[in-house]
């Protein structure tokens, strides 16, 4: 079959997937900057006056409700994504919302909250001035005066979508249906970038083609990353961090800098966070309240010395810095200030392990999620991860743009400066703390989201002594430590805490993991270290498909859901290798034929969302499978150029639809073979 014969199939099969178009049927425009109030970059419908536009209106629309008023302000900025024709196209005020029943690559009811829901429970009871969901037979500005439940509302929000299969699906992104991993991959091809021992690596804020590299003693560094098939390293310059934060980490063993990611609007304020490990006794500025205090009915004195120190001589972290005392544009700036603006979060620690630390900042929502272990000590003796009022083992949900309420200061004893949104599961309950956003966890390493459906959070949890784990995060759920390990019950070898039966709590399961009796090492040990939905364009064949490993390197693994929505993942080994080609040699010293990756201590994405591994032998990119041997019929195809034609309206461009190929090039290879 020809390149020209697969575009025109192509072309044809609009089932497939939607191509970008704007509402007055014109393409998508190049925008020179991001829109300042609803966020699109690269290609939008709007222009910056529509942007002011949409601002003003939103600004009448007078929502008193947090949760609502965001809700809303990313339903009006629809009209700017690339494909506001089919989101619009049933010719009403707002787009299509995406639904569990609508498109089958949303998650199911009973695993995550979809936007069309989400839409209601937010805004159900809210007055909303010129809502765009009033009805002619009833225009009142509440949800709940117009629509019966959520099932009523739902039917008319995301009702028959168009046979395109596209709806909204909240921030500036859109469902689709029925999007599908590529064929099998041989194996994972890498290139070694870097040498040295980073943690953490955060894609610029800008979309350019930059990181920050983070070490675990608390430096980050600003780098360029080189073109794919460039045969260059990354560009650092090693003697000029972006900041050095050395002097407040403590830095040995689990302990260090653990997490830092930019603020949304980074583009404007100039915000960032970083979450690290410090030691009271050595900075004055390492000072909070004791995880093991009187809330929970413990009792610091009885913690015990076992795998521990001195009850919360250590710390947990969140600082805010700014790079806007150096620039007025943030983009531009190198350096950062290492002055902490804002001490977000802090919190002392009973023991010396199980502090996780990863954040982020949610992508429909903007609050920063904080991951928090159990703090340690073998079989979580005190129950932390299961104590309602504990935020141990814990996945955090804060608001870090508002200042705390007199109400919340007065009715609880917070751990910083944040505020709680108020759509957290437990924001009414005070049977718990109401950061807490889901529980039941023991050292939680590693979240992220996929980029093309970030209702999918999926965060690792290490395991005690049995099985590591993949959890798909819900609002409010309880994952099961320590009553559960994985599948199984399990038993503390020591509880002078509280213990709690098997019957008293609805555990969610893992969707993927292993047991450790599965690794392939020679140290009876294991690590899981979570990582990413692939959704690259450098391996076709890794597309859509969750990449993970062991922290002991030896022991990859890809996942695939199927059905799309099922949330039933199926689990496959995966070979690599490196490139003969990389910049810097990797080492295949010893008895395997793999490369020597050291341990494997992180993944991470860039703007091109490439996927890069963070061993302690070096910074590693994944790079195209042929230039390692291993086969991918798409690679060839996706690498060709489109026939030249002076008519560009197929929109067909290979570089800027690469899920519309994919997807489409999947089923023509199925239908060919």
């Amino acid at each position: 079959m020809s390149l020209f014969v697969l575009l025109l199939s192509l072309f044809l099969l609009q089932s497939c997937y939607s191509a970008p178009m704007c509402m007055d049927q014109t393409f998508p425009k190049k925008l020179n900057s991001s829109l300042e109030f609803c966020g699109y970059s690269d290609k939008a419908c709007c222009s910056a006056a529509d942007d002011l536009a949409i601002q003003d209106l939103f600004t009448q629309m007078n929502i008193s409700d947090a949760a609502c008023s965001g809700v809303m302000k990313s339903i009006l900025c629809s009209q700017c994504s690339p494909y506001a024709f089919d989101l619009y196209s049933k010719s009403q005020n707002y787009p299509v919302l995406c639904n569990n029943k609508l498109v089958a690559s949303l998650p199911p009811t009973n695993s995550t909250t979809d936007f069309c829901t989400q839409t209601w429970n937010s805004c159900k009871d809210i007055d909303i001035r010129n809502s765009p969901f009033a009805n002619s037979s009833n225009p009142s500005n509440k949800l709940s005066d117009s629509y019966r439940n959520v099932a009523d509302f739902c039917k008319a929000a995301g009702s028959s979508a168009t046979d395109k299969s596209i709806c909204f699906n909240g921030g500036v992104s859109v469902g689709f249906n029925g999007t599908q991993a590529g064929p099998p991959p041989q194996g994972i091809c890498l290139e070694r970038l870097f040498n040295g021992s980073y943690m953490n690596i955060e894609p610029h804020p800008d979309g350019s083609n930059r990181v920050f590299l983070a070490t675990q003693a608390g430096k980050i560094f600003l780098a360029n990353v080189p073109p794919q098939g460039s045969g260059k390293m990354l560009d650092i310059d090693l003697t000029n961090p972006f900041i050095d934060l050395t002097d407040v980490v403590h830095f040995d063993n689990e302990f260090g800098l653990n997490g830092f990611t930019f603020h949304p609007k980074f583009a404007t304020n100039g915000r960032f966070f970083v979450a690290y490990n410090c030691d009271k006794s050595k900075s004055a500025t390492c000072s909070g309240k004791c995880s093991c205090n009187s809330e929970i009915n413990c009792d610091p004195s009885k913690l015990g010395t076992n795998n521990g120190a001195l009850p919360c001589q250590y710390q947990s972290v969140i600082a805010e810095y700014t790079v806007n005392g150096s620039s007025a544009s943030p983009n531009n700036v190198t350096n950062a200030n290492p002055a902490e603006v804002a001490r977000v979060f802090t919190m002392g620690l009973p023991y010396k392990t199980h502090h996780a630390g990863e954040i982020f900042f949610g992508p429909t929502d903007g609050y920063l999620y904080y991951a928090m272990g159990d703090g340690g000590n073998a079989g979580d003796p005190w129950n932390f991860a299961q104590n309602k009022k504990s935020v141990l083992g814990k996945i955090l949900r804060l608001n870090v743009d508002l200042p705390p309420t007199q109400d919340m200061i007065d009715n609880l004893t917070l751990w910083g400066i944040y505020s709680i949104p108020k759509d957290n599961p437990y924001f009414t309950d005070r049977t718990f703390r109401p950061e807490v956003y889901s529980y039941g966890l023991r050292n939680p390493w590693r979240c992220s989201y996929d980029a093309e459906r970030p209702t999918y959070i999926f965060c690792g949890d290490t395991a005690e002594n049995a099985y590591e784990e993949i959890n798909l995060m819900q609002k409010g759920g309880n994952y099961g430590w320590r009553v559960y390990q994985g599948y199984d019950l399990y038993s503390s070898p020591w509880a002078p805490g509280p213990n709690i039966s098997a019957n008293s709590i609805d555990p969610i399961f893992p969707v993927l993991g292993y047991n450790r009796s599965e690794v392939n090492n020679n140290l009876g040990s294991a690590a899981i270290v979570a990582g990413y939905v692939y959704r690259g364009k450098t391996d076709p064949c890794l597309y859509g498909r969750y990449i993970y490993g062991d922290l002991y390197a030896n022991n990859m693994f890809t996942a695939v859901e199927t059905p799309i929505g099922s949330a039933n993942f199926t689990r496959d080994s995966i070979n690599f290798t490196c490139t003969k080609n990389s910049p810097i040699p990797c080492d295949f010293t010893g008895k395997s034929s793999l490369p020597s990756l050291g341990y494997i201590f992180s993944f991470g994405q860039d703007n091109n969302k490439d996927l890069y591994y963070l061993t302690s032998k070096g910074v590693y990119r994944v790079v195209r499978p042929s230039l390692c041997g291993y086969s991918c019929p798409l690679e060839t195809l996706l690498s060709a150029q489109p026939p030249s034609s002076k008519d560009t309206s197929l929109g067909l461009k290979l570089e800027t639809h690469f899920g519309l190929v994919l997807t489409c090039l999947l089923i023509l290879l199925g239908l060919r073979f």
